[in-house]
């Protein structure tokens, strides 16, 4: 199917990564618990758009430039980690019926989704590496086979993310009947996002 061998060994192999808990992972559920539905969905787009700048950046050899400077792929890491540790830090230090720490229009969701997104390097190296395990050489189409590719990775992001919002917007429904227990989420949340810098900060 456009070159790619094992469509269906593809769609497991995504659905697989996505479930897996990450910086993007945690900025759709708090996203959504701060700001329902509309800000879920927002934080989603803005995972699937860094995505997308990851993906062609890995196709077009990125990650081949980052591991020849070193240097500049470590300064990017470092970025990342630092910006993740900032907002895990104001979640931490927010006081209670402060202003939240996610802003509620949906396009700063977006921003900042798409921020965490493209602040994780490594994320290039993966697709250079992951690409290519599904490319049929014979029946390779150059550009068309990995812009199916994007194309699939960003409607299961899509579908994903979606059900993801729901099911977050649901449980805050009810977690917001309790202050106290929404506060030790949003706390939780800020350690978890602290931890995710210090991992990407310290790893080679």
């Amino acid at each position: 199917m456009f070159g790619i061998a094992d469509y269906g060994a593809f769609v497991a192999a995504i659905l697989l990564f996505l479930a897996i808990p990450g910086p993007g992972n945690l900025a759709l559920i708090t996203s959504t618990g701060k700001g329902g539905i509309r800000a879920g969905l927002a934080a989603t787009m803005g995972v699937i758009a860094g995505d997308q700048v990851l993906m062609w950046a890995a196709v077009a050899g990125v990650a081949a430039l980052l591991a020849a400077y070193p240097t500049a792929f470590k300064t990017v890491q470092w970025l990342g980690a630092a910006y993740l540790a900032w907002l895990g830090f104001k979640m931490l230090t927010a006081k209670p019926g402060a202003a939240p720490i996610l802003n509620i229009r949906p396009g700063h969701y977006l921003r900042q989704a798409l921020m965490i997104t493209l602040m994780n390097p490594k994320a290039i190296v993966f697709y250079m590496a992951f690409f290519p395990l599904f490319v049929d050489p014979v029946r390779h189409q150059g550009l068309t086979t990995f812009a199916v590719m994007a194309l699939t990775i960003a409607v299961l992001t899509f579908v994903y993310g979606l059900s993801a919002t729901l099911l977050t917007h649901f449980l805050a429904e009810r977690l917001r009947a309790n202050p106290r227990i929404s506060r030790t989420f949003e706390k939780l949340a800020g350690v978890f996002l602290i931890a995710f810098g210090v991992k990407l900060a310290v790893s080679r």
